[in-house]
């Protein structure tokens, strides 16, 4: 493995362990502006890393399953005027992920 392949696979496992203490956070905040933009982070991340080519496929989609699950539940956590102008989360999501 090159040292540019080492360092990615590294940041990547960096960002999946720091949206993991995300998920955490979200789970023990109660206040619900907090938690819509916990999800909507954690939406992100999960997004990112779907798009690694140093995950499995298989693992990938499993990241894009998460990111959409993790979308919705930012956009029903939305304040009603980012609903009302569409500013859900929804549109982070790219319509397909890349194959191996």
């Amino acid at each position: 493995m090159n040292a540019d392949a080492l360092a990615l696979s590294r940041a990547c496992a960096a960002l999946w362990m720091a949206t993991l203490s995300l998920m955490t956070a979200f789970m023990q905040t109660g206040a619900p502006a907090h938690r819509y933009l916990i999800a909507r982070k954690i939406a992100r991340n999960l997004g990112t890393l779907r798009e690694q080519d140093c995950f499995t496929a298989e693992c990938r989609m499993i990241f894009s399953n998460l990111s959409q699950r993790w979308s919705a539940k930012a956009d029903q956590l939305a304040p009603r005027d980012e609903r009302s102008r569409g500013g859900g989360t929804g549109l982070l999501q790219p319509a397909m992920f890349k194959s191996n």
